[in-house]
């Protein structure tokens, strides 16, 4: 659906929801894109709980569904600014409240990350797990969610950027990565360019929507998750149980190793500036004082003569 930028959304969130249910009376979880209720400047944080989520928790118990509406900014205790997606059940209660663990740096940059992993149970149906845009580029969240036996992801987006193809393939490789479904779903106008998806265990493309407004109402198989769990994807690899039996921990995860030297060189995390010549250090032939030396080409570090901006 549509975003706009900095303004309060939730009533049209709950409009929409109301329709949702009228039309697919049979739909039992209706999940939004990332900040649908706010969108994406944080000129109006709110505390949560709050009266926005209360309007959020009684359309849920109107409507008799589970309900993710993506996330809106919350101003915390603490004083920080969190970009947080709260969870909310039929009876309109607030089963937990999930804050984005990797805001988009340098950009989201006033945004602090969470540190605590959400997964949550439907009674008679499964467990899921939740996290927020940029997270599913770091798989460790998504791993972390499986091992904690999540058997969908939940994953509100707000990409309007050139990248949504390559946000896709991540989405589409932790699905079979992790032998869930990945529920990807992102907004339009300020809220993105919409092409949400949804890919099941075995990493195809359930349905994926153009860049337009869409309802994608589908059915879940989670009995497919725990066969392919138990039995591997079309009776191959078991991932998950091959992550499980691994011989070896990995170095790069303990910041005392010193395995990830490297990343250190890489520079500060910071907002690309016009003109910015960072990572194009590369040789460039230059014809006018190429010599043969000892059957050596000299080559001459310099600035290329274009930079497309």
């Amino acid at each position: 659906m549509s975003v706009p930028s900095g303004q309060d959304n939730t009533a049209a969130v709950v409009e929409t929801l109301a329709g949702v249910t009228a039309h697919f009376p049979w739909v039992q979880m209706v999940v939004f894109s990332e900040l649908a209720c706010c969108g994406p400047l944080p000129t109006n944080p709110v505390s949560l709980p709050g009266p926005e989520e209360d309007r959020l928790c009684e359309a849920a118990r109107r409507a008799g569904v589970w309900l993710v509406p993506g996330s809106i900014f919350e101003r915390g205790a603490d004083g920080a600014l969190y970009n947080t997606c709260p969870v909310i059940d039929p009876n309109g209660f607030v089963v937990a409240r999930y804050r984005k663990m990797f805001p988009f740096r340098p950009y989201e940059r006033d945004v602090v990350g969470g540190t605590d992993f959400c997964v949550f149970d439907v009674p008679k149906i499964g467990r899921f797990g939740l996290s927020i845009c940029y997270d599913i580029w770091f798989p460790e969240t998504t791993r972390q969610l499986a091992a904690m036996g999540a058997e969908v992801l939940l994953h509100p987006v707000l990409t309007p950027t050139i990248d949504r193809d390559v946000e896709l393939a991540i989405a589409r490789a932790t699905a079979v990565q992790n032998q869930l479904y990945v529920i990807d779903i992102n907004g339009l106008g300020a809220g993105g360019i919409g092409r949400s998806a949804i890919f099941d265990p075995a990493g195809a493309v359930v349905y994926q929507a153009g860049g337009q407004r869409e309802i994608l109402a589908t059915e879940l198989n989670l009995e497919l998750v725990r066969r392919q769990r138990e039995f591997g994807l079309h009776g191959l690899g078991q991932p998950l149980k091959s992550f499980r039996d691994r011989p070896t921990d990995f170095p790069v995860y303990n910041r005392q190793s010193g395995a990830d030297a490297y990343l250190h060189t890489l520079g500060l995390l910071e907002m690309p500036q016009r003109g910015s010549m960072a990572g194009l250090n590369v040789p460039l032939y230059n014809q006018n004082i190429a010599e043969q030396q000892s059957d050596t080409l000299q080559f001459q570090w310099r600035v290329p003569p274009l930079a497309i901006e």
